[in-house]
């Protein structure tokens, strides 16, 4: 499985990983809601389970993602301060069809 990660959520996550609250788990990105053609995603500490995949990204951060999960394959965290600080997550390679 993918998982992209900017510069941005890689600083943010990394200060949350060497949280107490954090010890000895991962960051997981997770469906929300599942919409059939597209879902919606988020973020939270935990620990891995046989179905996961640990997934190594480019800026040191592993993420854990379940492999039963078809939308989870290409997801992208991605970070903004701006106009409001907080993450952005999608998946390009599931497309996004809005009507």
């Amino acid at each position: 499985m993918q998982c992209k990660i900017n510069r941005n959520a890689a600083k943010v996550l990394k200060q949350t990983l060497e949280s107490e609250e954090a010890v000895g788990k991962m960051v997981r990105v997770y469906v929300t809601l599942d919409h059939g053609d597209h879902a919606h995603y988020d973020i939270k500490l935990d620990t891995p389970t046989e179905h996961d995949e640990i997934v190594k990204t480019d800026k040191d951060i592993d993420v854990l993602l379940d492999k039963r999960e078809p939308f989870l394959d290409g997801v992208w965290i991605k970070y903004f301060y701006m106009p409001q600080a907080g993450f952005d997550i999608t998946n390009s390679s599931k497309g996004h069809h809005h009507h």
